[in-house]
């Protein structure tokens, strides 16, 4: 079965039992849960009952699609998301981007936890990603290109869209929660970096390094979506202080900052 046959079985099912349907798409880094505490829930779906869906694997990732209300707006909200360390292909990671974008969304909002390479950042900071460095050994476009689900060489030089990074730096300052704006570099994972690579993503020109976003933000450029992301900062990779650093640690520490960033994306959805 081609993609777009995939899509298509996939978005039936998912209308099939729905009323409205969302504008707007969110996706839940690891220990981001609490995120959708706000959402005023009309219906969630397992992973495991949709079809063509992989199954999350991830702790801190609850593994459901759930469908409501949030500032007002109609979403859809992954809690959990898939990685290309689990063992899926890139098709099968960014695979509910595609279903989103056929399901009527037109803007992603998506959020990580990330480790930090900027010496200005410190545990539990919030980056507003303004540009990203793909490192994935795979592309979520390779292979044979199908224009019924976007063009060949897709533009990507402003794949965070500014007029939403305006409303989330506007939404910072009048909640008083400080931010940092930077650059978010994809890699595999699972391993969190050495010292040595933390160094070396950094002269590169990344702030923040993480093994999520870049694939599905790609697709949602691709699908001709506007995209808003966010990392919360959950460990440091500075050469001064870097500290041996463990999932849990990452999750606590994503948990504590959740809710300031709930409060921003939360105005934003509001002023769409």
């Amino acid at each position: 079965m081609q993609l777009f046959d995939k899509i298509t079985e996939t978005t039936n099912f998912i209308k099939g039992q729905l009323g409205n349907m969302p504008t707007i798409g969110i996706i839940l880094g690891s220990g981001l849960g609490s995120l959708a505490d706000s959402l005023e829930v009309e219906k969630e779906i397992p992973y495991h009952e949709i079809p063509h869906f992989p199954a999350s694997t991830v702790a801190g990732h609850k593994g459901m699609l759930s469908f409501g209300k949030f500032g007002g707006k109609i979403v859809v909200v992954m809690r959990g998301r898939f990685h290309y360390y689990e063992g899926y292909n890139m098709q099968e990671v960014t695979f509910p981007i595609r279903v989103m974008k056929q399901l009527g969304v037109e803007t992603l909002i998506v959020s990580n936890a990330a480790g930090g390479m900027n010496p200005s950042y410190k545990i539990g900071d919030i980056m507003l990603i303004n540009d990203h460095i793909n490192l994935f050994p795979e592309h979520p476009l390779r292979g044979p290109a199908d224009s019924r689900l976007g063009v060949r060489f897709p533009d990507m030089s402003e794949p965070y869209t500014e007029n939403l990074l305006r409303l989330a730096r506007e939404s910072a300052s009048q909640h008083n929660i400080p931010v940092h704006e930077g650059v978010y570099i994809g890699i595999q994972g699972p391993t969190f970096e050495t010292r040595a690579e933390y160094r070396w993503l950094h002269i590169i020109g990344g702030d923040a390094v993480g093994m999520s976003t870049v694939p599905e933000v790609i697709v949602a450029i691709h699908s001709g979506m506007n995209v808003l992301a966010a990392s919360i900062i959950t460990d440091l990779g500075i050469q001064e202080i870097a500290v041996e650093v463990n999932h849990n640690e990452v999750l606590e520490a994503a948990n504590k900052a959740a809710p300031k960033l709930a409060t921003i994306f939360t105005s934003v959805i509001k002023s769409l």
